[in-house]
């Protein structure tokens, strides 16, 4: 059985990406340096942790100016609400992304239970998708002075390819007026994904996909007698192999105008803004690379809109919210 590592190999160096064969490995999950604005894509724990409805949607063109480099769109939903007299969050997550020849396509539900827990609240959350791969075979190309690769690689389908799995998540988290806490495992099977081509010999190529598990914290520190609140965020991950993190400072003004500074261990600075407008965070970010890749690339652009709905869980008047119809 042929593996698609060979394909993965190709397929970077065919999009001039064999600089970061590591990001390519590690980038099953998108790479979002917003994370602290999608909390919940990394960890279902997370869910419904507010008490809104939270609409997202987002979008990140990463190392421009490389052909075929990583494009992923993201969009998703959580809300809290009340179960047996009990809290609850619930969420759907998709995420398309594409690099070089291949793309992912996940979709997943979301739920987790909730306990009040000294001042904050405890939350376990679980999750359940559909990973969908593909590989546009029909557009690889090899030139016959390639050193590393032969032109008739049996390794490397000739036709578009594709393959379909179960996949499962699952998180833990704690969420404090003043900080917030999540530990979680991505993938938690280890999918292996099987995709068949349908040349007359009907080949057959497996894509293993990694476990990944998240750390992430953050906090919002009002500063005395003004305006302004301090929100450092901190996102942990590996796959058992490979570990990388990242740091953000970001300074808010008046629930309003926000701004902030990150690093990426070994990969980039980021330099991000938003603004906050009645029910809707418009929020902007752009990596400058300090890895090899900026040899080729003059950074990478992320964007993201969130809506939020306002609920009320309490006991009394717990129904009497605006109607999602009419807002």
């Amino acid at each position: 059985m042929a593996s698609l590592a060979a394909v993965a190999r190709a397929a970077a160096a065919m999009a001039c990406l064999a600089v970061a064969s590591i990001h390519a490995h590690a980038q099953t999950d998108a790479q979002l340096t917003q994370y602290w604005a999608m909390p919940t894509y990394y960890s279902p724990g997370l869910v419904g942790n507010s008490d809104y409805i939270r609409i997202t949607a987002a979008s990140r063109m990463q190392w421009v100016g490389i052909p075929k480099a990583p494009k992923a769109f993201l969009a998703m939903a959580d809300s809290p609400f009340k179960l047996f007299g009990k809290r609850v969050g619930a969420g759907v997550v998709i995420m398309q992304q594409s690099e070089g020849l291949y793309s992912t396509l996940n979709a997943a539900l979301q739920a987790a239970w909730k306990k009040k827990l000294l001042k904050g609240e405890l939350s376990i959350g679980v999750q359940l998708g559909l990973m969908s791969q593909s590989f546009r075979g029909s557009e690889a190309y090899i030139p016959d002075d390639d050193d590393y690769h032969e032109s008739n690689d049996d390794g490397i389908p000739r036709t578009d390819i594709n393959g379909n799995a179960i996949d499962f998540a699952a998180g833990v988290a704690y969420t404090h007026r003043l900080f917030w806490a999540s530990l979680s495992a991505n993938h938690i099977s280890a999918p292996t994904i099987t995709m068949k081509d349908d040349s007359e010999q009907e080949k057959q190529y497996e894509f293993a996909t990694s476990r990944i598990y998240y750390f992430m914290a953050g906090g919002n520190i009002p500063v005395k007698n003004t305006l302004f609140e301090v929100q450092p965020s901190l996102l942990l991950k590996t796959d058992g192999n490979i570990f990388t993190g990242e740091a953000t400072a970001r300074l808010r003004y008046n629930k309003f105008l926000s701004g902030g500074l990150g690093y990426r261990w070994n990969d980039a600075v980021s330099l991000m803004i938003g603004a906050e407008l009645k029910n809707f965070f418009l929020g902007y970010c752009y990596d400058y690379p300090i890895s090899q890749v900026a040899k080729a690339s003059s950074g990478s652009h992320e964007v993201f809109l969130r809506y939020n709905i306002k609920l009320n869980l309490g006991d009394k008047n717990r129904n009497k919210h605006k109607s999602i119809r009419i807002m």
